[in-house]
């Protein structure tokens, strides 16, 4: 009989909390990029919720035949809260659309184009909320995810959650892609 080994740290655990789409049916893959960021290294000062707090510039490819629209979510996976935290969520960005430029879910919303709809973050405001883990908590993952959507339109407005999103975006995404950067807030050694 095996045992399940205990960790002793909480940076073991983050790395094995799951992703919110790797419980959704499997889609083709968009390519994901951006000028700010870079999949797999830190995530910059300007977008952390105390340094910057602004949201970056994305990228992607092209959605396959059928894509009405898009949305973008920033998901922290390792926030110690037993559900992650959504960081932003915009949705019915026009198909025509194939970028979201920095600083687009901040503020008054300039640089979102016209239809896109933003939802509450777990913040309590209608933005981009930068990374702000607990000081010494470990690295975390913030998971900048592109959905093409089979519709121009998801029928939900600004008063609907990430998770009703998300409920949605399961059933009607027809591709995926995913940047992941890291950030920490190192402890004090106190």
């Amino acid at each position: 009989m095996q045992t399940r080994r205990r960790t002793k740290k909480l940076s073991d655990q983050v790395l094995r909390r799951p992703l919110p789409h790797d419980f959704h049916p499997p889609v083709p893959e968009l390519s994901v990029s951006s000028t700010d960021l870079t999949a797999g290294g830190l995530l910059p000062d300007a977008h952390v919720y105390a340094k910057g707090n602004s949201s970056p510039q994305i990228g992607w490819s092209a959605g396959p035949e059928g894509t009405g629209s898009y949305a973008v979510t920033c998901y922290d996976p390792d926030a110690p809260t037993g559900s992650g935290f959504w960081h932003w969520t915009v949705f019915d960005i026009p198909a025509d659309v194939a970028e979201l430029p920095a600083g687009a879910g901040t503020g008054g919303f300039a640089g979102l184009p016209a239809g896109a709809v933003q939802v509450r973050n777990d913040y309590g405001s209608r933005d981009f909320g930068g990374a702000a883990p607990p000081e010494g908590d470990g690295p975390h993952r913030y998971v900048f995810t592109v959905y093409a959507v089979d519709r121009e339109n998801l029928g939900l407005d600004a008063d609907a959650t990430p998770a009703l999103v998300g409920f949605h975006l399961r059933f009607h995404a027809i591709a995926r892609g995913r940047l992941i950067a890291h950030y920490e807030e190192p402890g004090t050694g106190a």
